[in-house]
């Protein structure tokens, strides 16, 4: 080992992509096979904020050499930060209680309802053009830490639909009673590491790194493990979606 340290920001917990303790999930077991390409030690540095866009700003103050948390490119985090290779294609999904509102079936139902979204998320600008076309009654945003309550809310009536994410939303939903992800492939999203824009040599180093993971076979197998399916591109509805 060359004693290079590794220390990559993630929101936790942010299932599949990592746990709690930061122990285990995608991106937990993805940056961990990079760091060992890269003859590296890692370490998972833990986001706190409430919005998830300012993990982008302190891995630009360098509390992180990198960030994998499930993130989405996008324009506007692309202008502070530089992404490597995509590792995986997703997009946003929509869960209800099925039981409490069923006849919720997409985003084209929830005229009267109201909407949750993380604070950051990439559902965020969806809801909030919902709202300004008075397709939804209300936009409530959570905390980017606040998924599981949003959930839970889902069954009181104190919010009606809640949109995120496929993969972090698909495995979250399988443990809340009653919770069912309705719509899926909402938008595309390319998943990626991002580093500074100032660290091309990392940016390149991950990128080959990567790319020998996914042709050996060890990158499909984790997103087999963590998502269901080998593939890269997730994007689309699944068969058997309502």
């Amino acid at each position: 080992m060359s004693g290079e340290l590794l220390r990559v920001g993630a929101a936790l917990p942010d299932p599949p992509f990592n746990s709690a303790s930061g122990g285990s999930g995608l991106d937990v077991e993805l940056m961990t096979a990079i760091a060992e390409q890269l003859g590296a030690e890692v370490e998972f540095v833990r986001y706190q904020g409430r919005d998830f866009n300012g993990i982008f700003d302190a891995l630009d103050s360098g509390d992180f050499d990198c960030v994998a948390s499930g993130t989405t490119i996008t324009g506007s985090r692309a202008l502070k930060t530089a992404f490597c290779n995509p590792y995986l294609i997703s997009g946003q999904a929509l869960a209800v209680d099925s039981t409490r509102l069923p006849e919720v079936g997409s985003i084209d139902d929830l005229e009267g309802l109201t909407l949750g979204v993380q604070q950051g998320n990439n559902g965020q600008p969806i809801a909030n053009r919902l709202l300004a076309d008075e397709k939804v009654a209300r936009v409530r945003v959570y905390g980017y830490g606040g998924i599981r309550g949003a959930l839970r809310d889902l069954t009181t009536g104190r919010c009606d639909a809640f949109m995120t994410l496929d993969p972090v939303l698909s495995r979250l939903a399988e443990a809340a009673p009653g919770v069912t992800v309705v719509q899926r492939g909402i938008t595309t999203e390319k998943i990626a590491i991002a580093v500074p824009t100032t660290d091309t040599a990392l940016l390149g180093r991950i990128n080959v790194a990567q790319a020998t993971l996914e042709e050996n076979g060890t990158l499909p197998a984790l997103r087999e493990r963590w998502t269901g399916s080998p593939r890269a591109d997730q994007s689309g509805p699944r068969s058997g979606d309502l």
